[in-house]
C-alpha cells in the first residue's frame, strides 16, 4: 500500500512536471523537427522488422552509442551464443572460447577476466544474469528466445542503473503479441555432431497473451572434451489491465551439461587445435548446471506522459564444476527494480525524465574439493547492491537537447569460511557516477551526440577471495571517466554509426600479479587508458540488380588500450583486445526469397598476450558463407558455413604477466574452430 501511494503521488505530479498531457498547454514543435525518428526505416528489410524501428526510436534518446539487433538478424544462422547474435555490433569483442562460453568485452571491459564475464550488465527483460556481486555466466542465455537485443555501449547503461565501464546488454523475450509467428518449429544439424531442435507458440486470448518455447541441443564440439547437452524452456504470460497497462510473469529453466576443454600453448593451439588441455580428459573437466529464473513485472501508464515499469525477480543455479579442483555451488539471487518515465515540457521546451531504482541480494554456498591439488573449502558468499538513478533531457532548441543524470550505487560483500573463521571478511562500497551530455537531432533524422560519464565497478568475490591469502585482498573498485562523441542515422540506402571515445581509468581490475605472476589472480593497475573508434556501415550498394538487391555491411573497431606511466610496464599496450578488428559481409537478396552472404572476420595485425609485451598472438582472416531460402510463406531453410579455408587461428586467450619470465604459464590459448557447415529448417504456421 505504501509503494502504491508513492507511485500514485508521482503520477499525480506528472502533469505538473510535464504538462504535455494537457493539449491546450502544448508548445508547438517546428514542422521539420525530428522527434526521436532517427532510426525509423522506410525500406522493407527482413532483418529490420517494424518492432525494431520502435525500439531504436526509444534507444535514440540516449546521447551515446546504442544498438538494437532483432532475432531476424541471426535466425538464419546456427546461433549458439552472443558471439553469433551480436557479431555485427561495432565496438564489441565477442569471441567464442568453447560451447557458449565467450569473451564479451565492450571498450576493454573485463579485459583481465579469463573466464566468464564482468564489466557489462547482462540482463533479460531487465533481470540481470549476474550473481548479486556482478559476476556473469553466458550459458544461462538462450539465443533462440530473444525477440531482440538492446546494446548500450560504454557509459550508456544508466537506464538500468548500471555503472560498468562496458555498458549493458538486455535481451527481450517475445510475448504472445510480439512473437514472429503463432507457431514455430526449428531443426538444425551440422559439423561436430551438432543437433538442435525447438518449438515455440504464441497465443492471444482477449486481454491475455502467452509465449512458450522449448529448445534442446546436443553437440560433440570442435575440440576434445567440449561436448554439450542442453534443454531449455521459457514461458511469458501477460495480462492487460487497460491501455498500456499490464502484468507479466516470465519463467525460464535450463539443464546444461558442458564439458570444458581447457587451454593450450600457442604452438599447440595452431598445430593441434582440437586437443584438450593438460590433465583435462583425465579428470573430466566440466561445467554442469541447472538454472531457473522467474520474474513478475508490471507496466502501468498513468497519463500520456507518465509510465512506470518494474518488477520482482528470483534466480537460482545449482553448479557442478570439476576443473583443476572441484567447485560445487548453490547460487540464489533475488531483486527488484522500477523506473518511472516522464515526458512533456519544461520551461516551454520539450523535456523528458526517468527515475529508477534497482536492488539485488544473493548468496553463493560453495564447496571446493580436491581433484589434482589438495585444496578444500566450504564457504558462503553474500552480496547486496542498490542503484538509484535518473536522467533528464531538456531541448534548449527544437533540435538541441542538454542531458544530465547519474546513479548512486552501494554494494557490500560478505565472506564466511565455514572451515576457518580467520578467513571471514566483509567490505562495503559506495559511489556516485554522474553523466552530462548533448544530443542534436538533425532535420534529416540523423543525430550527433557527446557525453562525459563516470563508471565505477566494485570487485566481485572472485577478486577479493584469492587463496592462499586470508580474508579479502585489498582490491579497490575500478574507477573511470569516459568522454564520447559520435553520430548515427539512416537514409533509404545508408545506415551509419560512428563513435570515438576515451576512458581514463584508475585501479583497473586486471588479471596479473606482479609478485606471483599468476594469470588467474586479480590486482589493481595504477592508471590505464582505453580509447578507440567504433564504426558500422550498412550500404545498399545496388537496390535493384538481377532481380534483387546488394548490401554491404561492415563494422570496424580501433582499440588503443595501454598503461599510462606504470612503474612496471611503462606505457605498454594492454593485452587480449586486438588493436584493429574488421568484419565485412556482402549480401545479395533476391526478390524470390533467397539470399547469399559471404563474410570475412579480419583481426588486423598481431595482439599482445602479456602485459610485458613480449608475446603476440597472430592476426588472422576467417571467411564464412551464409545462405537461405524462404520456400513460400511458412518454410525457410538456411546454410551456415564457417571458416571455409580451415584457417588455424587463435581468437581468444587469457592475459599473462610476463610471457618471457622463467616458469610463466603460457598455456592460456583457446583455438578457433575449424571448417564447419550447419543447415537448418524453420517452419512457421
Amino acid at each position: 500500500m505504501k509503494h502504491a501511494f508513492v507511485l500514485a503521488l508521482l503520477a499525480s505530479a506528472a502533469p505538473i512536471l510535464c504538462p504535455e498531457t494537457n493539449a491546450q498547454d502544448r508548445v508547438p514543435v517546428p514542422a521539420d523537427a525530428a522527434i526521436d525518428t532517427v532510426i525509423v526505416t522506410a525500406r522493407l528489410d527482413p532483418e529490420d522488422p517494424p518492432l525494431l524501428a520502435d525500439v531504436r526510436a526509444r534507444l535514440s534518446r540516449t546521447p551515446g552509442a546504442v544498438s538494437a539487433v532483432s532475432n531476424e538478424a541471426f535466425e538464419a544462422r546456427a546461433a549458439q551464443g552472443l558471439s553469433d547474435m551480436l557479431r555485427d555490433v561495432p565496438g564489441l569483442v565477442v569471441q567464442k572460447r568453447y560451447g557458449e562460453e565467450s569473451r564479451f568485452s565492450i571498450r576493454g571491459s573485463g579485459l583481465g577476466q579469463s573466464f566468464h564475464q564482468r564489466g557489462v550488465l547482462f540482463a533479460q527483460d531487465g533481470v540481470p544474469f549476474a550473481d548479486a556481486d556482478g559476476f556473469s555466466d553466458f550459458q544461462k542465455i538462450d539465443p533462440l528466445t530473444a525477440r531482440y537485443v538492446e546494446v548500450y555501449r560504454g557509459g550508456n547503461a544508466l537506464r538500468f542503473g548500471g555503472a560498468q565501464l562496458g555498458g549493458a546488454v538486455n535481451l527481450v523475450t517475445p510475448t504472445g503479441r510480439t512473437a514472429q509467428s503463432a507457431n514455430l518449429v526449428r531443426l538444425e544439424g551440422g559439423s561436430f555432431d551438432f543437433w538442435r531442435g525447438g518449438g515455440q507458440l504464441a497465443r492471444v486470448a482477449g486481454k491475455a497473451d502467452l509465449f512458450a518455447a522449448v529448445t534442446g541441443m546436443s553437440a560433440e564440439g570442435f575440440r576434445e572434451q567440449s561436448a554439450q547437452d542442453q534443454l531449455r524452456g521459457t514461458v511469458n504470460l501477460g495480462y492487460r489491465l487497460g491501455e498500456d497497462r499490464e502484468i507479466r510473469l516470465i519463467a525460464y529453466a535450463a539443464d546444461i551439461a558442458q564439458e570444458v576443454p581447457g587451454t593450450l600453448t600457442l604452438s599447440r593451439a595452431l598445430s593441434r587445435p582440437q586437443a584438450a588441455g593438460a590433465n583435462v580428459i583425465a579428470t573430466d573437466w566440466a561445467r554442469d548446471q541447472t538454472v531457473w529464473r522467474t520474474s513478475l513485472q508490471g507496466r502501468w501508464r498513468f497519463t500520456e506522459g507518465a509510465l512506470f515499469e518494474g518488477g520482482l525477480y528470483a534466480t537460482g543455479t545449482d553448479l557442478h564444476h570439476p576443473i583443476s579442483l572441484l567447485i560445487e555451488q548453490d547460487i540464489s539471487t533475488q531483486g527488484a527494480f522500477g523506473r518511472l518515465d516522464l515526458a512533456g515540457t519544461a520551461f516551454g521546451h520539450r523535456a523528458d525524465l526517468y527515475l529508477g531504482a534497482s536492488y539485488r541480494q544473493g548468496t553463493v554456498d560453495q564447496i571446493l574439493g580436491p581433484v589434482l591439488f589438495p585444496v578444500a573449502g566450504d564457504s558462503r558468499r553474500k552480496a547486496r547492491g542498490l542503484d538509484l538513478f535518473g536522467e533528464g533531457r531538456w531541448f534548449a532548441t527544437g533540435r538541441l537537447a542538454i542531458v544530465a543524470g547519474g546513479s548512486f550505487g552501494w554494494a557490500d560483500r560478505d565472506y564466511t569460511d565455514n572451515l576457518n573463521a580467520a578467513n571471514d571478511d566483509s567490505a562495503d562500497y559506495a559511489w556516485f557516477a554522474p553523466r552530462i551530455g548533448l544530443l542534436v537531432e538533425h532535420a534529416s533524422g540523423a543525430q550527433t551526440y557527446a557525453n562525459l560519464t563516470r563508471s565505477v565497478e566494485p570487485p566481485h568475490h572472485g577478486a577479493l577471495v584469492q587463496a592462499p591469502f586470508p580474508g579479502f585482498l585489498p582490491i579497490r573498485p575500478q574507477d573511470a571517466w569516459t568522454a564520447e562523441i559520435g553520430t548515427r542515422g539512416r537514409t533509404a540506402r545508408l545506415v551509419w554509426d560512428l563513435t570515438a571515445y576515451r576512458s581514463q581509468i584508475e585501479d583497473e581490475l586486471l588479471a596479473f600479479n606482479a609478485v606471483y605472476g599468476l594469470p588467474s589472480a586479480t590486482a589493481n593497475a595504477d592508471r590505464t587508458v582505453h580509447q578507440g573508434i567504433e564504426a558500422a556501415l550498412d550500404w545498399t550498394v545496388l537496390p535493384q540488380i538481377a532481380g534483387g538487391s546488394l548490401l554491404l555491411r561492415s563494422s570496424y573497431a580501433w582499440s588503443d588500450f595501454r598503461f599510462e606511466g606504470d612503474t612496471t610496464f611503462g606505457d605498454n599496450r594492454l593485452p587480449v583486445i586486438p588493436q584493429h578488428q574488421l568484419r565485412a559481409m556482402v549480401r545479395f537478396r533476391h526478390a524470390a526469397g533467397w539470399f547469399l552472404a559471404p563474410a570475412v572476420e579480419w583481426r588486423i595485425g598481431d595482439t599482445f598476450v602479456d602485459y610485458a609485451n613480449t608475446l603476440e598472438a597472430p592476426g588472422y582472416a576467417v571467411v564464412s558463407l551464409n545462405a537461405g531460402w524462404d520456400i513460400g510463406a511458412h518454410v525457410s531453410v538456411f546454410l551456415d558455413a564457417r571458416n571455409l579455408t580451415g584457417k588455424a587461428h587463435v581468437p581468444e586467450f587469457g592475459a599473462i604477466t610476463d610471457a618471457s619470465a622463467p616458469g610463466a604459464n603460457r598455456a592460456v590459448f583457446y583455438p578457433g574452430e575449424g571448417r564447419a557447415i550447419y543447415a537448418g529448417l524453420l517452419v512457421r504456421f
